[in-house]
């Protein structure tokens, strides 16, 4: 047990845990985005009218499922580092810009564009980083001097 806690952020408090946990299971996402469009299609359970056509489609294609998860991995990978060198004023930026991308990302896809409906597979993505978000934005003094 001791040699698996090693390996944990080596800094004080839940953040940067709560970072390094986030990027693995995002890590896992990019993986199964890979892999299927199963879950991608979760996320993405709206309907899109594309331009030249009137016929609603389901918007996520081999294409965009590849795309999220090499957009994931690359978000996973920020929130990786912050949470080692959190307090690096330039990667805690940085990985607290990956949530608000995110945030903008889905809340865009749900109210704009329609290509994402509320529900299981987007709630969790909205919940993980409104809240990721308002905690690293309030705890930026505690771990950037």
């Amino acid at each position: 047990m001791e040699s698996l806690i090693s390996y944990l952020p080596p800094h004080d408090g839940l953040l940067p845990k709560w970072l390094l946990l986030v990027s693995i299971i995002s890590i896992g996402n990019s993986i199964q985005a890979y892999s299927t469009m199963h879950y991608t299609a979760r996320v993405y359970s709206g309907t899109a009218v594309f331009p030249g056509s009137k016929t609603p489609l389901n918007p996520v294609t081999p294409l965009s499922a590849r795309t999220f998860g090499t957009w994931t991995f690359l978000s996973s990978i920020i929130r990786l580092y912050a949470a080692y060198y959190i307090d690096n004023p330039v990667i805690y930026q940085l990985a607290l810009w990956t949530y608000g991308i995110a945030f903008g990302h889905f809340m865009s896809e749900w109210l704009c564009f329609g290509t994402a409906k509320w529900g299981k597979g987007l709630a969790g993505p909205v919940i993980v980083s409104t809240t990721s978000m308002a905690w690293m934005y309030l705890q930026w003094g505690s771990y950037v001097s």
